[in-house]
């Protein structure tokens, strides 16, 4: 483990360098500005659904009988928006973890890369359209597990369990595949894949705990967060796209130098390696 304990401090000063910075308003603005225009025009169309949806499925008895029993009653007005909140959230967090991977990772790559591994060969055994399909097939299966989950946010430590195993999973299957496209060829990224797999979600499990925070936030703050809500939704975005970044520089240090690794050992030991 001191390979992932090496690449999270190298990850941790390049978080404070002013080009990532920067470099984390990108996709937010993108993001934003995207949302900006689907929440002006669809927010209240899907408030009205919501509601009907609760009118014709009786839900309302449900949630008021659960709130006054737990002694929130005061909530009932709350049921709809925040409904409406959890179902924003997830799609948000794809268009951003999208952008991340048009915008800020190429960035990234060029910046380890650059500064800590000039010498290592470009093999480009991965692709743009094949990062966008992995975030894309990931999230999908994502998504239905976080739907699944919800009612799990009644109790925050179930929720922030389940939370972070699940952004464990999708950011060990994105990011690994991004940080290795550029250098290393597809052999190499199966192999890395394959030999570093428990590294690699242990990474995983640590930014997906860190993933879990704005989820319980906004479980903490059911209230205001349903009140502010499009002022809420960009701060849960500005929140995930910072780990989103910070994600990508730990995975993208650590598989680059598992890859030198790799090639060392190759060089070394050619037939035991193919073997």
């Amino acid at each position: 483990m001191r390979a992932v304990a090496n690449a999270y401090g190298r990850a941790v000063l390049s978080q404070l360098h002013g080009r990532m910075l920067i470099l984390s308003a990108v996709p937010l603005l993108l993001s934003l500005l995207l949302w900006g225009v689907v929440l002006y025009f669809g927010l209240q169309p899907l408030m009205d659904w919501l509601h009907a949806s609760f009118v014709d499925y009786d839900i309302f008895r449900s949630t008021s009988s659960w709130l006054d029993s737990i002694g929130l009653g005061f909530l009932k007005s709350l049921v709809v928006p925040f409904f409406a909140l959890l179902l924003l959230l997830p799609l948000m967090i794809l268009t951003a973890l999208l952008f991340m991977n048009v915008a800020a990772m190429p960035v990234i790559v060029r910046h380890v890369s650059s500064r800590h591994y000039p010498k290592l060969e470009m093999k480009r055994g991965g692709s743009l359209l094949g990062g966008l399909g992995a975030a894309v097939s990931s999230f999908m299966v994502f998504i239905v597990i976080w739907l699944a989950t919800l009612p799990l946010y009644i109790l925050p430590p179930l929720a922030m369990v389940s939370s972070a195993c699940l952004w464990g999973w999708l950011t060990s299957r994105v990011m690994s595949y991004d940080a290795l496209a550029d250098h290393a060829s597809v052999e190499e990224r199966h192999t890395i894949q394959r030999e570093r797999r428990w590294e690699l979600l242990v990474i995983g499990l640590v930014s997906g705990a860190a993933g879990a925070l704005p989820p319980l936030l906004m479980a903490g703050g059911a209230v205001l967060a349903v009140v502010f809500l499009p002022l809420f939704l960009a701060l849960m975005m500005w929140l995930y796209v910072l780990i989103f970044i910070f994600t990508a520089l730990w995975f993208q240090y650590y598989c680059l130098e598992a890859l030198a690794q790799l090639r060392a050992r190759t060089a070394a030991n050619p037939i035991e390696v193919n073997a």
